[in-house]
């Protein structure tokens, strides 16, 4: 246990030293090594942090002296804010301008109401669950960068714009440093720091391309988390001013009802990370960024953030009306994005509202607070970081090489870029097929919610309806025959190939290993904090691991069949024009009860009249903003 804290300060200090790197290095292909080595061994630590805290029941608490560390967040924090000032002024984004004066008086003002507060007794911690956001901002994150290096080369040719990587790749390293020191500290003070400087991150790197809309979407992000991370200093101050407390093992351990303002404005600033409704606008936005700023930021990690907070204050939500709103702010989030993302033409659109549902889900099972809700939102962040970075970083590559986003122009996938495809499936499957995670996580969310509060399952089941339904249509495209068929997959990079196989068979391996993963990570951390262990029921894994050997009876038996196929013509009612099996153009052609001829098109249907975002968009709003209004007013009766 000697090496662990050193570890921790490698892993938040380590970065910075790359960040610094990525600005001085002027040869991209020096440049591409130092990426990946660097991401290679921040992996390693990750990983070796694992392996010292195997098997742990019992968090680890360090006492840092925070003296210069303390004087140095501050002046990180006075420039951010006052470069965002500057930035808002040049760019003349006066709603973002308002708010970022808001944030510095608050900031000044809990400077001066806190000075002389004292040294936090546990400034650092980790847990099970900081062990869990480490690895998937350490390996997962570490893979994204890796995918980055190929990535980002064709991306200014394909984009005819600047090349500017070393400002994007040291943004990255920035945001990775800034996550790890999230997930280790347990002075609240610390972890607004390092929360403010995700956001500055987003911003850099939605705003990455200079164009009219990335400046816009960034200011948009940029503007919600600043009133999130105002809420988070109020929080901060107000149970400082009741309790002296600025500890976030602490808090948790005070009584509900004395400190729920600052936990209901802490959650305030989770559910603005997370991009709930109504602030589900700035994810989506930030999809104009380059493809591995949406998978790290607003996928894997940075989005994470937000409910690792919301679970982290879950205890004092339990059995609260406070906590009943949030999770019906989750469950509204969940149901109305599920929905929404049936009429997605845009897959990267598709994506970023399936995100979203899936943090309101998360949302969902942390403001209901019990002991089997919050294994089953720790088992839903880690599944849906792996399987959703897999499926953004893949559609990045789709999109590279088909040069479109629509999933009308996805037909035959599997012909033209067979292994891409390949990986897509195997994340698609990952969101919503027995026995991949998702679904577990989401038949768990069900079983807990039902034994929790029966009315609040209506949305588990009938946002994971949609779930299933849009994921089926895209699927189905996919996988379809047609030809002929070019190949097109020729551009993809080594440093892309290595990710995409990694993460497909990372998402494979947590499927196996997931009562490895339950009984080593998750259920630990239950344990110390409830007092009670949640896990599957040994009839349930048998089920999951016989539904496993199922699937793997598919590609077995491609790999077992004949290669010697027999080619058929595709039967139109007997109405093709000819039956030359050679001729693929006229086999796609038939002849109508007119006699006209016409070429046989296979479209879905995207229901965008019932399902439109306009109409669901507007109710999520009024919603959610009831809900908001309803949390606050509970707060203060």
């Amino acid at each position: 246990m000697h090496f662990v804290l050193p570890i921790m300060g490698f892993l938040i200090f380590f970065p910075l030293l790359v960040m610094l790197g990525m600005l001085a290095i002027k040869n991209r292909s020096i440049r591409g090594w130092a990426v990946n080595l660097s991401a290679f061994l921040i992996a390693a630590a990750s990983v070796a942090l694992l392996v010292l805290r195997f098997n742990a029941r019992e968090p680890l608490r360090y006492a840092v002296h925070s003296g210069l560390t303390g004087h140095l967040m501050t002046v990180a924090s006075l420039l951010i804010t006052l470069y965002i000032i500057f930035a808002s002024v040049r760019d003349k984004k006066y709603g973002t301008l308002s708010l970022a004066v808001i944030q510095l008086g608050c900031f000044l003002t809990a400077e001066i109401m806190m000075d002389g507060r004292g040294e936090a007794e546990c400034t650092l911690l980790l847990d099970n669950l900081s062990m869990i956001m480490v690895l998937l901002v350490g390996v997962v994150g570490s893979l994204i960068c890796i995918f980055a290096v190929g990535y980002m080369e064709k991306y200014h040719r394909h984009k005819q714009m600047a090349d500017r990587s070393r400002e994007f790749f040291a943004a990255i390293f920035a945001f990775i440093s800034a996550m790890f020191g999230l997930a280790f500290s347990n002075d609240l003070t610390w972890l607004l720091f390092f929360w403010e400087v995700t956001t500055f991150c987003s911003f850099k790197l939605i705003s990455y391309a200079r164009r009219e809309d990335a400046i816009r979407n960034s200011y948009r992000a940029l503007m919600m988390n600043i009133a999130g991370g105002i809420a988070f200093q109020l929080g901060i101050l107000f149970l400082y001013k009741a309790q002296g407390v600025f500890e976030l093992d602490k808090l948790i351990l005070l009584a509900p009802e004395a400190v729920m303002l600052p936990a209901v404005l802490l959650a305030f600033a989770g559910l603005v990370k997370s991009a709930q409704f109504p602030f589900s606008s700035w994810l989506l936005g930030a999809m104009v960024a380059p493809t591995p700023t949406s998978a790290l930021l607003h996928s894997s990690t940075m989005v994470k953030a937000g409910v690792y907070l919301i679970i982290r204050l879950s205890p004092l939500f339990k059995d609260t009306p406070a906590g009943l709103t949030i999770a019906l702010i989750g469950g509204v989030t969940f149901l109305l994005s599920s929905l929404i993302a049936i009429s997605k033409h845009n897959v990267k659109k598709l994506l970023a509202y399936s995100t979203v549902s899936t943090l309101g889900l998360i949302v969902l099972c942390a403001g209901v607070g019990t002991y089997q809700t919050i294994w089953t939102a720790v088992l839903l962040m880690i599944f849906h970081a792996v399987a959703k970075s897999l499926l953004f970083l893949s559609v990045g590559t789709v999109e590279q090489g088909i040069e479109s986003l629509n999933i009308e122009d996805m037909d035959a996938l599997i012909m033209r870029m067979p292994k891409v495809t390949l990986c897509l499936l195997i994340g698609i499957a990952g969101m919503f097929i027995a026995p991949f995670g998702m679904l577990i996580s989401k038949w768990a969310a069900l079983e807990a919610l039902i034994k929790a509060n029966p009315m609040l399952s209506f949305f588990v089941v009938f946002g994971s309806s949609a779930t299933l339904f849009f994921y089926t249509k895209w699927m189905g495209k996919l996988i379809m025959i047609k030809e002929p068929a070019q190949m097109q997959e020729g551009h993809v990079s080594g440093d892309e190939w290595f990710t995409m196989s990694s993460l497909s068979g990372l998402t494979l391996f947590i499927c196996i290993a997931f009562p490895l993963i339950s009984s080593y990570l998750i259920d630990p951390y239950i344990q110390y904090v409830y007092h009670q262990g949640a896990n599957m029921s040994q009839s349930n894994e048998i089920i999951m691991l016989i539904m496993l050997a199922l699937i793997l009876l598919l590609p077995l038996q491609i790999f077992l069949q004949s290669k010697q196929k027999k080619r058929v013509i595709a039967y139109l009612c007997g109405a093709n024009i000819t039956e030359n099996k050679q001729d693929y153009e006229a086999n796609l052609q038939y002849h109508t009860a007119a006699q006209t001829t016409k070429e046989v098109e296979l479209r879905n249907y995207y229901f965008e009249g019932l399902f439109g975002e306009e109409k669901l968009g507007k109710l999520g709003l009024i919603l959610s903003v009831v809900l908001l209004a309803v949390l606050f007013g509970v707060v203060f009766i």
